[in-house]
């Protein structure tokens, strides 16, 4: 940084599913913490029990974003650690694309547990210091454009029903917190080249995929994280309840 205060200085954060160097969630932590945050990295892969330890702006802690005790832990670990939250990423998440008729019932209830209830969990569980924030609080969930177009390519019919309901509860978040000064939105990325993504279509497909996009490309998990920065910023202070889509133009509706 140069000096200049970026656009989250002082604020503090809590971005769940960070852990993936190649993940959208990586990209968030990166720019967040290069806008003058500091960052409570939540994810799975992190070890159980590690006492939380702040280092170039950021703190790694073990969460399982299905489990409300995790959740719980996690979120009085990273108070601690950070002095409270700002603001709260919901990006961790899972996919797959089993059609519904090779769909087991534990794939889609473990669907739901991981990006829908767990998205409830983390939430529900730093709200009271979300509440508690001086600094306008930023709630910013991640859905998809799975959701808004009925699954399809990577995403089943259990997959979009997660994240359609998380844009769900995104709109229902603002309506209900709005009058208590906390902002909800929801972003819905396309086709990000990240390890879910990556090599999974085939050259052909995938060629025919980008022609078919109007910016004629996949995007990249920066793209998605500056689209999250403003959301989580001040210069989003009147918005909240929306959808904003990250996926160049694929699902224009």
């Amino acid at each position: 940084m140069d000096g200049t205060p970026g656009l989250l200085a002082g604020k503090r954060a809590i971005v769940t599913g960070g852990a993936n160097p190649r993940g959208i969630g990586a990209a968030i932590v990166e720019l967040f913490i290069a806008q003058g945050a500091t960052v409570a990295v939540l994810d799975q892969a992190y070890p159980e029990g590690a006492a939380a330890a702040l280092a170039a702006g950021r703190c790694n802690l073990h969460c399982d974003v299905s489990r409300t005790a995790s959740c719980e832990a996690a979120i009085e670990q990273a108070k601690a650690a950070l002095g409270g939250i700002d603001v709260l990423v919901n990006n961790a998440g899972i996919v797959a694309a089993t059609r519904i008729w090779d769909l087991p019932e534990d794939e889609f209830r473990r669907m739901i547990e991981v990006n829908l209830t767990g998205t409830y969990n983390v939430t529900h569980a730093a709200l009271p210091a979300l509440l508690d924030s001086p600094r306008q609080p930023a709630i910013v969930n991640l859905g998809s454009t799975a959701a808004l177009r009925g699954g399809g390519l990577l995403g089943g019919s259990h997959y979009a029903a997660s994240k359609g309901g998380v844009i769900s509860f995104t709109k229902a978040l603002a309506r209900e917190l709005g009058p208590r000064g906390v902002r909800a939105n929801c972003v819905a990325p396309g086709i990000i080249e990240t390890d879910m993504t990556l090599g999974k279509f085939g050259e052909n497909w995938e060629q025919e995929l980008k022609q078919g996009i109007p910016l004629q490309r996949f995007g990249s998990p920066a793209e998605v994280a500056q689209a999250i920065l403003f959301l989580a910023s001040d210069l989003s202070s009147y918005s909240t309840g929306i959808v904003v889509d990250v996926n160049g133009g694929f699902h224009i509706h």
